[in-house]
């Protein structure tokens, strides 16, 4: 082959290498196009029948359902470090244990510290909190 030809050929082959091989510790996970359930909030079962999602539609998107309320907003990845950034949210009114629910989730994901998907769970750790929240898969 040409010297030449190689040489640029080089840093497309190295990349394709790259694309192929799976992420290390501390790589990003894969989010964008994932639909999460969440199981448990921080050491806390999920209220069963009571609905909270986690969905990460295009890369810095996130939306959900809440418990009683439909979210969306912003989120920022480094590695395996996540920020959310502030929600907008419907105002349904919710009462009871679905809306302490929420206001636990949507106080959770504020303080989020690190994601990454384990065992085929997502796993958010958060500020404060000795469990992560736990999601399983909504959709493959």
């Amino acid at each position: 082959m040409n010297p030449i030809r190689f040489a640029l050929a080089l840093p497309l082959l190295a990349g394709l290498v790259a694309c192929a091989m799976p992420p290390g510790p501390g790589a990003a996970p894969a989010l964008v196009g994932t639909e999460w359930r969440l199981e448990d909030l921080g050491g806390s079962r999920a209220i069963d029948g009571v609905q909270a999602t986690l969905a990460f539609p295009e890369a810095g998107r996130v939306a959900g359902f809440s418990s009683c309320n439909r979210f969306f907003g912003t989120y920022t990845l480094v590695q395996e470090r996540i920020a959310f950034g502030q929600m907008g949210m419907t105002r349904m009114a919710c009462m009871g244990p679905a809306g302490d629910q929420e206001t636990r989730y949507m106080a959770a994901l504020q303080k989020a510290q690190t994601v990454r998907i384990e065992g085929g769970a997502l796993l958010i750790a958060v500020e404060g909190q000795a469990q992560p929240l736990r999601f399983a898969r909504s959709k493959p």
